[in-house]
């Protein structure tokens, strides 16, 4: 039997014992995420189509099927979804700016000799494609910071419903602190370790710290990780923000 079946029925048994039907959905979950990426990469082909509101589009619907189909509709995963929304608005217009000013679209002189039977005159924005693995590399932490925000700080105002909006969006801030740093560092190390193969192709080529510093690949990569980190930090206000608005805002409603 094929090992990637062999390891993908041991992860759904996992999920499944452990989660129940929720960890059953979030398996589902990942066939249905990379459906999405994949349809997204194929349009891309299209010269017609514009790659961001194709990433836009893809992360509203990775996000509902991460939030609403594995969790449901409810407050919490619809504050996630907004604030996620919102995130990645500003990553966006952001980041397309910085790219085009870093000037790290296209590809590095150690990949030319590779691509050189290839044409590179496709008709696609290298610029918006940049902006797009970017965002896509950082849309699952993004909705999982949110989620994990939104739902403690719901805990905390159902045991005390008094509270007031300041305390509570304190409350979601302090979170966000034991939050940020286990996921900056968790980014950093997923992005580390799938290129670690490019560091050992600088010390095969016998980069300098100085050459690999300047190299387009090596600051393209490093340029992913902090916009990554950025979306991270940036979405814990954000999704603190709204979240204490929505609730005490749902309170004084019953109120009136």
């Amino acid at each position: 039997m094929n090992v990637l079946v062999v390891l993908a029925a041991i992860l759904f048994l996992l999920m499944t014992l452990i989660g129940g039907k929720k960890g059953a959905k979030s398996f589902l979950a990942i066939f249905f995420n990379f459906a999405v990426l994949l349809l997204i990469i194929l349009l891309m082909n299209d010269p017609n189509l514009d790659p961001i509101i194709l990433t836009f589009i893809a992360c509203i619907l990775i996000s509902c099927i991460t939030l609403f189909f594995i969790n449901e509709v409810n407050s919490k995963t619809t504050i996630a979804f907004l604030s996620t929304l919102i995130t990645i608005v500003i990553l966006l217009f952001f980041i397309v700016l910085v790219n085009k000013m870093a000037m790290i679209q296209g590809f590095g002189e150690e990949e030319i000799e590779e691509l050189s039977s290839y044409s590179l005159y496709i008709g696609i924005d290298f610029v918006k494609i940049g902006a797009s693995v970017i965002i896509m590399s950082t849309i699952g932490a993004i909705v999982d910071v949110a989620i994990s925000i939104a739902s403690p700080m719901r805990e905390i105002y159902l045991h005390n419903p008094s509270i007031s909006r300041k305390a509570l969006f304190k409350a979601g801030i302090s979170i966000g602190k034991d939050i940020l740093g286990t996921s900056a560092n968790t980014l950093f190390f997923a992005f580390f370790g799938s290129y670690l193969g490019l560091l050992i192709w600088f010390k095969d080529l016998s980069y300098s710290l100085g050459e690999i510093a300047n190299s387009k690949i090596f600051n393209a990569e490093m340029i992913t990780i902090l916009w990554a980190g950025i979306g991270v930090a940036m979405n814990i206000p954000i999704t603190a923000w709204i979240t204490a608005s929505f609730l005490v805002m749902k309170k004084e409603r019953k109120t009136d």
